[in-house]
């Protein structure tokens, strides 16, 4: 989800700058909804690699008609794989030691070296090589659909989980931050998930669990006075929304992977170590981060 909502600035860059050509995304199914009625792509081809019917369709989609050129903006060798099996003139994407898997690198035609730090302008550089020309930053997203239940009034949003445990802060955290709002500030903390994580974020006693597929969570960011955010996709989405909150940070560089923009304040405790370790446990530096230094921030959000 986070690598899709940073390359939305790049490919609405090229849209804009080849207003006559299609965009056509290949994306995985789970992630279709950020994409489908943004306005931004033309065409979605769906890849799920798990299933060999869907590789199959998906690689008739890609030879079917020829591209000008493709852009591998994730840098794996599944996405290297896709640029190439598409019947493409240029395939660019990053040099060897700015992928993600350094063997990626050579399936491009052309490799670029970003130089810039953040994740959304380093996709911005890459878009400029491929020939955008604009690199004003939007992010065209969708307005979401509601679902499930929301507090009628003003409360503040968390999606607590994330690709990698390391990144995560603990529920028990949320939990007494929870009581420290509705105590305090007299507003309620919702953590969003996906169904599956339902019975773990109850364990989070005080809070209110908002279960809801990708299209709530967008609704749900909207509607929230403010957002708590660790390193995953719902905390990216709201600082593409422009919404305010605080992001927390502790395994990861904020200044690489950080919210984009200045809506959400990173919170992240000195002699953090950058290790990108994808762990299990939670990161000690994560654990360290107490409840009242977020209920600090986010009672100057929400009294203003």
């Amino acid at each position: 989800m986070g690598d899709i909502l940073h390359a939305l600035p790049a490919a609405a860059a090229l849209k804009r700058s080849f207003p006559d050509c299609r965009l056509s995304w290949a994306v995985h199914p789970k992630w279709r909804e950020l994409l489908e009625t943004g306005g931004l792509a033309d065409e979605l081809i769906l890849i799920d690699r798990r299933r060999l019917s869907s590789l199959r369709g998906a690689a008739r989609e890609l030879r079917k008609q020829e591209f000008d050129f493709t852009v591998d903006f994730q840098g794996l060798i599944q996405s290297a794989l896709v640029a190439r099996v598409a019947r493409s003139r240029q395939v660019y994407g990053f040099v060897k030691d700015q992928v993600r898997e350094w063997p990626a690198a050579s399936l491009y035609t052309t490799t670029v070296r970003a130089k810039t730090t953040h994740v959304v302008e380093r996709n911005l550089d890459l878009a400029q090589a491929a020939g955008a020309r604009d690199r004003t930053v939007t992010f065209p997203l969708p307005a979401g659909t509601p679902e499930s239940t929301l507090p009628p009034g003003r409360f503040v949003l968390a999606a607590p989980f994330a690709g990698w445990a390391s990144k995560q802060w603990p529920l028990e955290h949320y939990a007494v931050l929870a009581r420290q709002l509705k105590s305090e500030l007299g507003i309620p903390l919702v953590l969003n998930g996906a169904p599956w994580q339902a019975e773990a974020l109850r364990s989070a006693e005080a809070a209110e669990v908002h279960i809801s597929s990708i299209s709530g969570l967008i609704d749900a960011t909207r509607r929230a006075t403010a957002i708590v955010g660790v390193d995953s996709g719902p905390m990216h989405l709201a600082a593409a929304l422009d919404k305010p909150g605080v992001a927390l940070f502790g395994p990861t560089d904020p200044a690489r992977n950080g919210p984009y923009g200045k809506s959400l304040s990173v919170i992240r405790i000195p002699g953090a170590v950058t290790s990108y370790e994808r762990r299990k446990e939670i990161d000690a530096s994560m654990r360290a981060i107490q409840p009242e230094a977020v209920l600090d921030v986010l009672a100057t959000i929400v009294r203003r």
